[in-house]
């Protein structure tokens, strides 16, 4: 086995962070991470810095080593690809993600290991749902109104799919098709190839510090366009069939 594969092996979980701009935020969601996560095996925290121009990177880099981790983007490149850049580089087989601004509560990631390793069906996916959202009425009217639209259209079982605290198995993930959006369409995707996927309540919080990055209608436009197209390729696909090798080594 080389090295990479046993670092890989002994991981038991990496938790993926895509950030933009969040100076103040990442050290104290990085505390909270390392306390709330303490006693789990052995954690990697890896920040993915999608071009910041604030302080973001300065701040981290005070904090790296003994498993966190800083990957940097070279030009703006959006959430879903700093989620998957992220997870590329984990070690782990099981990943979280968790937004940078805060609002996701880190504790939160222990209940959905938990919920993962008791449910018998072995579901590659457990996504948080914020049942009692702490954003102000627009964006949760917007919050509302998107993923009404897009279970209707979709069927995937999720009532809250923009929550960023999620927890997946990295192989399965990294066989999913890539566009732009894919962040918000992961239970979609995973139950349009034939896995399972569950759903735990979790905590949501205010945004106690920097500002956040998107506009409603903006996101409205774009989610839309990212809705049809999802909705046909979750049309256009079926489960992955399993693979024997007779007489194979």
């Amino acid at each position: 086995m080389s090295d990479a594969e046993t670092s890989r092996d002994a991981t038991r979980l990496s938790v993926v962070i895509p950030v933009f701009n969040e100076a103040d935020n990442v050290l104290p969601l990085l505390d909270e991470i390392l306390e709330g996560l303490a006693g789990l095996g052995r954690l990697e925290v890896i920040f993915v810095d999608d071009c910041s121009d604030d302080d973001t990177v300065l701040r981290l880099s005070e904090r790296l080593g003994g498993g966190v981790r800083l990957l940097r983007h070279d030009r703006r490149s959006g959430q879903s690809a700093a989620v998957r850049t992220g997870v590329r580089a984990a070690k782990a087989g099981w990943v979280a993600t968790l937004d940078g601004d805060g609002q996701n509560d880190p504790a939160d990631i222990r209940r959905l290991i938990e919920a993962a390793e008791a449910d018998a069906e072995h579901p590659v996916m457990v996504g948080g749902l914020r049942l009692t959202r702490r954003a102000g009425w627009s964006k949760r009217f917007a919050s509302v109104f998107a993923n009404g639209l897009r279970s209707a259209l979709l069927r995937d079982g999720c009532v809250d799919t923009g929550c960023g605290i999620k927890l997946f198995r990295r192989d399965v993930f990294l066989e999913l098709p890539f566009f732009g959006a894919l962040h918000r369409f992961l239970p979609a995707l995973f139950r349009a190839y034939g896995h399972r996927v569950i759903y735990l309540p979790v905590n949501d919080r205010p945004r106690l510090r920097g500002q956040s990055k998107y506009g409603n209608l903006r996101r409205a436009l774009i989610g839309i366009l990212d809705l049809l197209g999802v909705y046909w390729l979750t049309r256009r696909v079926g489960p992955v069939p399993a693979v024997t090798e007779p007489g194979g080594n």
